[in-house]
């Protein structure tokens, strides 16, 4: 089954841009062992994963009455602002929570894909 993962603000971490470098690489390595971890586990791949840039560097589309606008910014107002994804395939959430445990302690938010067939 395939997972979208959302890496939601910072979870128990200071912001990015308040870790030192030492900081960082070692946030960095945790990033680094879960993906070496899902590599090993059977029936685990990462399929995407990716950092997002800040809120500020967002762009809403919305459509109504057929007529579509953009605006600059996040689509609400929001104190924690999305990090990052993974979209992951996993036998199931159980074991796809375990290897999530290994990441740095980010507010998460996991969804199932949906199978439209």
């Amino acid at each position: 089954m395939k997972y979208l993962v959302l890496l939601i603000g910072d979870g128990e971490l200071k912001p990015w841009p308040e870790h030192s470098e030492e900081e960082q690489g070692a946030v960095m390595r945790l990033f680094e062992a879960f993906d070496a971890a899902c590599r090993e586990r059977e029936g685990v791949e990462i399929l995407a994963g990716e950092a997002l840039a800040g809120p500020t560097h967002a762009t809403t589309i919305r459509t109504r009455g057929g007529t579509t606008s953009l605006t600059e910014g996040p689509y609400a107002e929001v104190i924690e602002q999305m990090g990052g994804f993974y979209l992951v395939e996993a036998p199931d959430l159980d074991v796809l929570v375990e290897l999530l445990a290994i990441l740095p302690p980010y507010d998460m938010q996991v969804s199932p894909a949906v199978d439209p067939y």
